[in-house]
């Protein structure tokens, strides 16, 4: 699944190409990938609540995407045009989501859901599981919506205290599990979990009501810290993700510490990097600078 860094990505990068270009009409090839009626307009902006993006149109609607596991977004320039992300010339393709050959492949094809079509080119919801979606709802009614209701603040806006106080409350689920729950901080998926925990020196097996205030405050500013890293890298995948401008996204190779480093040393002490399994996710670890307190 996209992590919050990844859509961050897709958000700015696709602002580059239709923010002000007309959505002049929808295909839907998959009525469960898409909810409401289909509406045209104007781009006004992008916005990214969680995990989930926002297309405001002029005409007071908006459309919700949330890409969950499998989804994509691939937008095809159908003629010589100029973007914020300067010239695109006809055949030009952002592409950017859950990475697969459909990234370089003839679109539509059987994982295309949606098709939206605007004045300057083609952008494809692709999907392989049907999990993902877009919604079509106010401007207005957008904060308002169950699915952005529900979710916590990041950690940009989250204080030290009120992490401390949410894991003290679910203080008998262990530590990785607490902070996946988007409910009780937002943004923080498997990659970026690993990574935080490393760096506030906190085994992900710990029970939350274990954490300290100060273990709360390290892991808060870790998750900012490998979180910015990340969006200023463009994201973490590295097989085919693409950026705007046509480059991968190299968090992994360039700033991941334990995430998919098993066997290897660890950056700090030199242990060599495991993998176990924790809240029925893969998980990464330093088996020294990550102890259990009862170790």
């Amino acid at each position: 699944m996209p992590e919050l860094p990844e859509v961050e990505t897709i958000r700015r990068g696709l602002s580059k190409f239709i923010v002000k270009k007309a959505l002049k009409s929808t295909t839907i090839l998959c009525e469960k990938s898409f909810i409401g009626a289909p509406a045209a307009g104007t781009v006004k902006d992008i916005r990214r609540f969680g995990k989930a993006l926002v297309i405001d149109l002029d005409n007071g609607l908006s459309l919700m995407i949330h890409l969950r596991m499998t989804g994509q977004l691939i937008f095809d320039s159908d003629k010589s045009t100029t973007s914020s992300a300067g010239p695109l010339q006809i055949g030009a393709r952002y592409a950017a989501g859950h990475p697969s050959d459909n990234f370089t492949a003839d679109l539509p094809n059987k994982q295309t859901r949606v098709i939206l079509e605007f004045n300057t080119g083609t952008l494809y919801f692709n999907d392989q599981r049907k999990f993902g979606f877009i919604k079509v709802l106010p401007t207005k009614e957008v904060e308002n919506d169950a699915f952005i209701k529900k979710l916590a603040p990041e950690p940009w806006v989250m204080s030290a205290d009120e992490l401390y106080e949410k894991l003290q409350k679910h203080k008998n689920s262990c530590v990785k599990a607490t902070i996946l729950d988007q409910t009780i901080i937002c943004g923080l998926g498997n990659i970026y979990a690993d990574e935080s925990l490393f760096m506030a020196r906190i085994h992900p097996e710990r029970k939350s009501g274990s954490v300290t205030k100060k273990e709360a405050e390290l892991l808060l500013k870790s998750a900012k810290e490998v979180m910015e890293k990340s969006i200023a890298s463009g994201g973490s995948t590295m097989a085919t993700y693409v950026k705007a401008d046509g480059t991968k996204g190299d968090y992994l190779e360039k700033f991941a510490q334990v995430f998919h480093r098993e066997g290897k040393n660890c950056p700090v002490c030199g242990e060599k990097i495991i993998k176990i399994k924790v809240a029925g996710r893969g998980t990464h670890i330093c088996p020294h600078c990550q102890r259990k307190s009862d170790d």
